[in-house]
């Protein structure tokens, strides 16, 4: 008990950021996989992680809906869901040859990249595609034009790629990363290309830029922030380098049970946030944690901008029913 006291001490203020947690696409997902499971016979099968976090996906195969690391393990007859993410498009192919029926929960903004991926090659650009080598949104949209799309990694890539023309180029990123960073990027082949050509409308999605946007804004009146997200997460990595950026130590944690009282040690201010794929109740377990540590800390909200995005589910029968269609065709 002493530890604890001694701890939290000086502990007077818990911020948390807002919007946290849950984006649309998240929802979007996991209400495919829901809806799957009450309308469809049992066991379903998610090809990887319907989203990257382990609270989500332990929950999801206790329901039955079972993740694999390849369309070969899933039983003939069986529905498989592709994940937030979006998988390469020969997936689709594959598992119709083993006789699945495929329900596509890929975010409607990853698929936003997939298609400028395939109008810009369909035109003859290079594209130079910033994101992180062998992340699942990465690695499908460089699958709709291997020939024609190079990853850049970092500012150094950026610097020393030399793309085989120049004429017709363009820029696509992954929907997750850092916005700052990111930036940078860009400026700097924008510095060597400078008739290169961007989306219509930029990649990395209102909720990375909401999600970073109060996570600054909570570090720069925070000692120490922790960011629920697990290790895969980009999303929540990204939101836990912002918060170092702005001075502040950083944890990225998956569950209140990671939290060490050590480094509570002379902080006053603790910032709370949560990646786009971490439940709330996470996160709520932690404001009740620390308050138990101190119940005279205050707690409030730092929200400096709305978020009122949804995406409809689609007609899972109808989607099912026609695939079984032309099975039959």
């Amino acid at each position: 008990m002493n530890i604890v006291n001694q701890s939290s001490r000086g502990v007077k203020r818990i911020l948390l950021a807002k919007p946290r947690g849950f984006c649309a696409g998240v929802d979007y997902a996991i209400g495919i996989v829901e809806q799957a499971l009450n309308l469809f016979e049992r066991p379903i099968y998610i090809l990887k992680e319907i989203v990257h976090n382990k609270q989500i996906v332990l929950e999801l195969a206790e329901n039955d809906a079972r993740s694999v690391f390849s369309i070969d393990e899933v039983p003939a007859g069986s529905i498989l869901v592709f994940s937030a993410h979006g998988v390469p498009p020969q997936f689709h192919q594959q598992a119709k040859a083993r006789g699945l029926y495929v329900l596509d929960a890929t975010c409607p903004l990853v698929r936003k990249v997939h298609l400028e991926a395939i109008r810009f090659a369909s035109q003859g650009y290079t594209i130079l595609y910033i994101g992180h080598e062998g992340h699942d949104e990465a690695l499908g949209v460089l699958a709709e034009a291997t020939e024609s799309m190079i990853l850049i990694n970092d500012k150094e890539e950026a610097w020393k790629v030399q793309p085989k023309q120049t004429d017709k180029l363009a820029y696509l990123t992954q929907t997750t990363l850092s916005i700052a960073e990111t930036d940078e990027i860009i400026k700097i082949l924008q510095k060597r290309f400078p008739s290169i050509q961007g989306p219509a409308k930029e990649d990395i999605c209102y909720a990375t830029t909401n999600r970073q946007r109060a996570v600054i804004e909570m570090a720069q009146q925070s000692d120490l922030v922790l960011v629920l997200g697990s290790k895969n997460s980009s999303n929540s990595q990204r939101l836990r380098e912002c918060a170092e950026k702005e001075g502040a130590k950083a944890y990225l944690i998956d569950n209140k049970d990671e939290i060490e009282l050590s480094w509570l040690k002379d902080v006053e201010s603790i910032g709370v946030t949560a990646g786009a794929s971490a439940p709330e109740k996470l996160v709520e377990k932690v404001i009740q944690f620390l308050r138990q540590l101190n119940p005279q800390s205050t707690l409030q909200e730092i929200e400096p901008v709305k978020e009122e995005m949804f995406f409809a589910i689609p007609n899972l029968k109808k989607q099912i029913a026609e695939q079984q269609q032309e099975v039959i065709l």
